[in-house]
């Protein structure tokens, strides 16, 4: 019985920078991390393996270009996730899936989890931190025939099952799975481990494998067309308000947002 950890490989959001002329974001040029709650599956995928299961596989399919430049930051991350404890890495990349939308990237990983075999467990965290839309685990899922629950915060494994707690809008709600199933955490369910120096070394002789997506037969689509990127112009009127006290400062205050339409009095 192997489990599978889906691992993104995310734009840091926190390094975003924009170009000052154009105000695009200028993607090319922000590194990439694991995905921050990618991390918490990884760490659960760890406790799992306890309960008999063999192989922890880290896939990833990298979706941000160039390919030349990213490519070894992609084995550099994925290296990362050996170190924390999966015991083989896989990614796939080549130049279709750069860009690729999600139902290219569910079916991509849904033939590789496949190709691996004997695999009981999806795990992936609940978003990606960088375009946040929560689709893939659930689309992986249909993709396979799995069974499927997301927003996770404890799984319990039994007798091939697992029992979940999963958070909903005002209350948590406890599911028993039959496996295989896929399985999208949140935060709360873990916190994940840092690598020791010795696992570190140890990381960099676990195989780490790159697939194309010919490799797994598929052909190159993109049915979500992404039109443009672009920053939020804010243009700041810094209107300085002054008084002879704070009485009056605040009424003048006041009288500006009501020009400007922000609050509306009372009539």
């Amino acid at each position: 019985m192997n489990i599978v950890s889906l691992v993104k490989l995310a734009i840091d959001t926190g390094q975003l920078r924009f170009d000052p002329s154009t105000y695009k974001p200028m993607l090319h040029d922000i590194p990439l991390k694991i995905s921050d709650i990618d991390r918490n599956a990884l760490e659960e995928a760890l406790r799992l393996k306890q309960y008999g299961f063999s192989k922890i596989y880290a896939l990833s399919l990298l979706t941000w270009g160039p390919l030349g430049k990213r490519i070894q930051e992609a084995q550099n991350l994925l290296r990362e996730a050996l170190a924390l404890g999966a015991d083989e890495a896989i990614l796939i990349a080549d130049e279709h899936t750069i860009d690729s939308d999600s139902i290219f990237v569910a079916k991509a990983l849904a033939e590789m989890i496949r190709r691996i075999g004997d695999v009981k467990i999806v795990l992936a965290g609940e978003a990606t931190v960088d375009k946040f839309s929560s689709q893939i685990p659930a689309r992986v899922a249909c993709e396979l025939g799995f069974s499927y629950v997301g927003f996770v915060r404890r799984i319990e494994y039994k007798d091939n099952k697992v029992i979940v707690e999963r958070d909903l809008e005002d209350h948590v709600e406890i599911v028993e799975l039959d496996l295989p199933a896929v399985i999208s955490v949140t935060r709360e369910i873990n916190t994940p481990r840092l690598p020791t120096l010795m696992q570190i070394r140890a990381a960099m002789k676990k195989p780490l494998n790159i697939i194309k997506s010919s490799d797994l037969g598929l052909q190159p689509f993109k049915k979500t067309l992404e039109t443009n990127y672009e920053g939020v112009k804010v243009a700041r009127k810094n209107i300085i308000i002054e008084g002879k006290d704070m009485s009056e400062k605040v009424s003048k205050l006041i009288e500006n947002l009501i020009s400007e339409g922000v609050i509306i009095p009372r009539r």
